[in-house]
């Protein structure tokens, strides 16, 4: 094969486990809209004879909303993600030897003022992923944060955070303009609202819900703003490589949008869900409709790791290889939560 039918098939591999479903009469593998769009950077990695770079802003922290996840470092849902990128990885391999380089860009730090999350969380998230990383080497993946960022040495984490803004960063006016032009701006807009208000219910809170959703209203501005400027950052930094996305892109958007796990769980993520094992593998869901159906919590290391599907036929008792098998774990779901 010559490099151009080489590049197509490894676009083809990853649009394969595009996230989302496609616009009409698109077929992302061979969409006239979507393929142009991406494999210019892929070509040029192949007629060099490297690895296909991508990046994939993500894996930032825990959400703190306690009827969403298990705790606030990474757990059996990020290594469901992590093992089914770094198989992405692999089958690009078996097409072009030199491979696939998936770079995630840990986003955490870049957003914890704006979603209620401390810096010090983010920092044990980030560092827990990077354990996962090294236990899985040789991997085709790696972690990159604004911490890495050369220049932010000893630079506070609200320092990394101005600096971002003033380099980066978009005036908060021309985002409140394209919101309210509608389209894509509002849907994202929308959806991050939504999302921030779910996390506004952690324990302990005392405000009503109209007061957290106007706070949820301000805070998404500014995570829009924040999430381009991050975006202008990476691309920087990698200018030549495949961006990639967590959420559904509109066809022949400049990244699109890839799955995390391999079921298209569509919004979710495993920072905002747990892992569920069934029969067919794991799929991601939320905390308290896991627990609601009666799925079995399952602690590894000391710490709670995923949930396995109750089966009608499973005494109480069964265990499950050499983890450890708990029954459900109280959880007092809060108002509104969803």
């Amino acid at each position: 094969m010559n490099s151009e039918e080489i590049s197509a098939r490894i676009l083809r591999i990853v649009l394969r486990h595009r996230r989302g479903a496609p616009e009409p009469g698109c077929d992302a593998e061979t969409c006239p809209r979507c393929v142009p769009a991406h494999l210019p950077a892929v070509r040029a990695s192949v007629r060099a004879g490297v690895p296909v770079e991508c990046v994939l802003p993500g894996f930032p922290c825990k959400s703190p909303n306690p009827a969403k996840v298990l705790g606030t470092l990474p757990d059996r849902a990020e290594e469901v993600a992590l093992d089914f990128l770094a198989g992405l990885c692999r089958q690009v391999r078996e097409v072009y030897p030199p491979g696939m380089r998936l770079v995630i860009c840990s986003d955490g730090r870049v957003f914890s003022d704006l979603i209620g999350v401390h810096d010090e969380v983010v920092t044990a998230y980030q560092d827990e992923i990077r354990r996962m990383l090294a236990r899985r080497r040789p991997a085709p993946l790696s972690l990159f944060s604004i911490d890495d960022v050369p220049g932010m040495d000893g630079c506070s984490y609200d320092a990394m955070r101005r600096a971002l803004d003033e380099t980066y960063g978009e005036r908060p006016e021309r985002i409140r303009e394209e919101v309210r032009a509608g389209g894509e701006a509002l849907d994202l807009y929308r959806a991050l609202t939504r999302f921030l208000l779910e996390d506004s219910f952690t324990p302990g809170v005392s405000r009503t819900r109209s007061a957290l959703q106007r706070e949820a209203r301000r805070r998404a501005y500014g995570v829009i703003a924040r999430s381009r400027a991050w975006g202008g950052l990476v691309a920087e930094h990698f200018p030549r490589a495949v961006r990639l996305s967590i959420h559904p892109q509109r066809c022949g958007s400049a990244k699109f949008g890839i799955r995390l796990t391999p079921e298209d769980d569509g919004w979710l993520t495993p920072w905002h869900a747990v892992a569920v094992e069934s029969d067919d593998g794991y799929v991601l869901r939320r905390r308290a409709d896991t627990e609601r159906a009666g799925a079995r919590l399952v602690h590894r290391e000391g710490r709670p790791s995923h949930f396995v599907r109750a089966l009608p036929d499973t005494p109480p008792s069964a265990t499950c290889g050499p983890e450890t098998l708990h029954g459900p774990s109280p959880l007092t779901r809060a108002p509104g939560a969803a």
